[in-house]
Parts: structure tokens; sequence; C-alpha cells
């Protein structure tokens, strides 16, 4: 695990946001004074992410069934990190949070903004709701558990069969000599063929996943980790060949400034033919687009540490965190997270939203088909590492810069490496 920033530089850090996060961070800092019947629960569900509607009818029935108690949204978006960290400096912090494990998060139980959970999960005796690998996600290095898990995510590859078809494409590539004969015919036919965000984080998790194509998990987690993409030769030859595709056209032009807004757009309005998608965005593909797309797995190249087209999967895309304040008011906090993990409530968000979850429940996302071909995918597909966990908080961001440079058409693979070693030099 990456070493977790000193409380010193948290504090620093957070002093450097207050400016910068002042409106929004006000209404956390004001909302934070609340009676102990009264629990404030900071959130991105409540936006436009998916599970938002469904959330809301979770608190209403909560409400309804717990009369004297209260939950108080606080809702923000991207920017949720930094207004928490803003609150907490202030010791005004909300009781409850929901977000992901990545970047800024990492640090936060390190450095005392929230609270190990592992006592908790088991007296509260939720363990058993849990899976295991979620368990394992979001356990740190020091054996505490950051969160009580919650949303997951599969990450495979979706690929519109009919545009394959129209531009002659017989079948699904699973190689990249096969990628990159059928990028050449969709553009012979005006089609754009991977679609992909190269200037955010949606660009950095597929050159991610496609570095690895030489690394075994163990070696991968190494890597990114320490940030050495040169002393390692599954990682340049990983890096060898993304170039290789991506010099051959494969992916859509001018990527490296596309974003993720761009990447689903170009896909749903069927003008790209393939993009790597978490199912959150499957969830979103419409109905006629959906109608003839099939998701799979990443095509490898021969040599490959896999056997198998890769996806990325992950558990730790929503967790509730409990603050320093919100352990003034566990018997709220437990009643609240009892409420969420029920079976029912869980199996809302599946089959309501197409969330996947990182708790066990046997229900399948029957409205969202594409999420649900992916929650069937099993080993018929590789796993790559998703390396949230693995880089260093600070060098995240800069990960994204050099993503963009990546994605550049012409840029070597020694320019490329020299990107993404830099990112953790910044750090």
């Amino acid at each position: 695990m990456p070493s977790s920033p000193s409380r010193r530089g948290f504090i620093a850090a957070g002093s450097g946001l207050a400016a910068a996060t002042a409106l929004s961070g006000c209404s956390a800092l004001a909302s934070a004074d609340s009676g102990p019947d009264t629990l404030i629960v900071h959130t991105q569900l409540g936006t436009t992410a998916p599970g938002s509607a469904t959330y809301t009818a979770a608190v209403k029935a909560f409400h309804e069934e717990n009369p004297g108690l209260r939950v108080k949204n606080l809702v923000n978006g991207d920017d949720l990190p930094q207004v928490y960290e803003t609150s907490r400096l202030a010791r005004k912090e909300p009781d409850v949070v929901m977000v992901n494990l990545y970047d800024k998060t990492l640090a936060w139980t390190e450095v005392g903004a929230t609270v190990d959970v592992k006592g908790y999960l088991d007296d509260w005796g939720l363990r058993e709701r849990v899976l295991p690998e979620a368990l394992d996600e979001w356990t740190d290095g020091k054996g505490r558990l950051r969160a009580f898990p919650y949303f997951a995510t599969n990450w495979p590859v979706a690929y519109n069969t009919a545009l394959l078809d129209r531009a002659g494409v017989g079948s699904v590539p699973t190689t990249g000599d096969q990628l990159i004969g059928a990028a050449r015919r969709l553009r012979a036919k005006g089609i754009q063929p991977v679609t992909v965000g190269g200037n955010d984080w949606t660009g950095q998790k597929l050159l991610a996943q496609i570095v690895q194509t030489f690394l075994t998990r163990e070696e991968a987690r190494q890597v990114y980790t320490d940030g050495d993409f040169s002393g390692s030769r599954g990682a340049r030859e990983g890096i060898d060949y993304f170039v290789s595709l991506r010099d051959a056209g494969v992916f859509a032009d001018k990527a490296q400034g596309l974003t993720s807004d761009t990447m689903t757009t170009q896909y749903n309005t069927q003008k790209a033919a393939v993009q790597s998608a978490m199912s959150s965005a499957l969830a979103k593909v419409p109905a006629k687009t959906a109608a003839h797309t099939t998701v799979g797995g990443w095509p490898l190249a021969p040599g490959a540490a896999h056997d198998r087209p890769t996806i990325l999967r992950s558990y730790t895309l929503i967790g509730f965190w409990i603050s320093p304040n919100g352990v003034r008011k566990l018997p709220a906090v437990e009643k609240f997270l009892r409420f969420m993990y029920r079976p029912d409530v869980v199996s809302r968000f599946v089959t309501e939203s197409g969330r996947d979850m990182a708790l066990v429940t046997d229900t399948v996302s029957g409205d969202f088909p594409l999420v649900a071909e992916a929650q069937r995918l099993g080993d018929r597909v590789g796993q790559a590492l998703l390396p949230d966990l693995y880089v260093p908080p600070t060098a995240t961001q800069p990960l994204i810069t050099a993503t963009s440079t990546a994605f550049t058409r012409g840029t070597s693979a020694a320019t490329v490496r020299s990107a993404l070693e830099s990112a953790y030099r910044t750090a």
C-alpha cells in the first residue's frame, strides 16, 4: 500500500481547499450542528449518479420505520472529498459519508478523518452480508476497515455488434490483431472504433488495463505502487502494446482530449463501436443501442499474462464511512446501516438502478440487460488489477495528465513511460 500523508499534511492540504470549497462547504459546516436524533449523511447520491432516486426512496422508508430519527443529506458531486475535508478541519463534519475509496479518501482513516469500522461491522452482525472480496479491498495495510462496503462495479468492454457487422467485422475481436483489423474496417465506414475519455479517469483505467497485458496481478500491484514502468519488462511490453494499438488507429480521433461524457455520448449515439464501460455507464445505454450490444473483455496480445480477454472489477465504488462526529451518534448510525444492508433495500438498488453491490445478493438487474450480462461474464473473462488502491493519492491527478500524453498519437513508448513515472516523482 502507498504510504499515507501525515496528519499535518492533511491539515495543510485541507487549509488550501477551504477557499475553493467555501460555498459548498458552508452547508456541511452549518448542518453538522445537529442533535442526536438527526443523522447527517454526506453523499453523492442525489445528483445524477445512478441510484440517487432509489437512495432517496430508501431514506423516506427509513423515516417511516424510524419516526424518532431523521436523516439529513448533504449532496456533493466529485468535490465531495474536498468539502468533507474542509468540514472535518472545523470539527463539524457530517456523521456518515457515502463515497468511493479513491485518491484523497485512501488516507482518511490513516489520518483520523474517519474511523476504523471493523469492530462495528462485527458488533452489528453485518460481516456475513459483505462479499469477502469487498472486505479485502476496503481493509488497509494495517488491518483497518475503512468503511462499510456497499456499491461495486463490473467494468467490461461494450461492443456494438450492429456497427461491427456494418463494417464487415465478423465477430467481436479477442486479439490485438483482430482489434486493429476491426478498427481499419470501422474507419473505412466512417465509424469511430474505441471511444475513450483519454483526458480523464476513464482513459487512465483503460490505459492501466492495457499496460497489464504482460503483468500478473502481483507484478501490476508492484508497478502501480512504486511507479516503475521502465524497470518492469512486463510494463514496458504493455506500454509498447498500447502504443501499437493507438498508432494503428484503434482509439477514437483526438482521444487525448475526450472525457467520460464524450465517450458515453459517442457510444450511446452509435458514433463509436466500442467502449470500456463500468456498469453504471452500461445501465444508461439506450435500449436501441443496447439491443445490439454485447459485453466482453479487452483483446490480448500474443504472450499475454492472461489467458482470456480482461475486464476490471471493483468493490470500492461507494461505502459508508463513519466520521469522529458519527461515533457520538452510534445508535442512530447502527440503525441506518442495518436498514441499508437489509436484503430488500439492497435488491432495490439492483433492480431499480442497475447497481452492482459489494454485498451478498441473488438479485439480478433484469431491467438493465447489459449490467446483467456483465454480471454473468464469470470466468469467460480474465481480470486485470484496478490500480486505485495502490497509486499514491498525490499521484492520481498527475497520472490523468500523463494519460492524455499517452493517448496522443505519435508519442513514443519511452515518452509514455517517462510521463507515467513523472506522476510518481511529483507525488
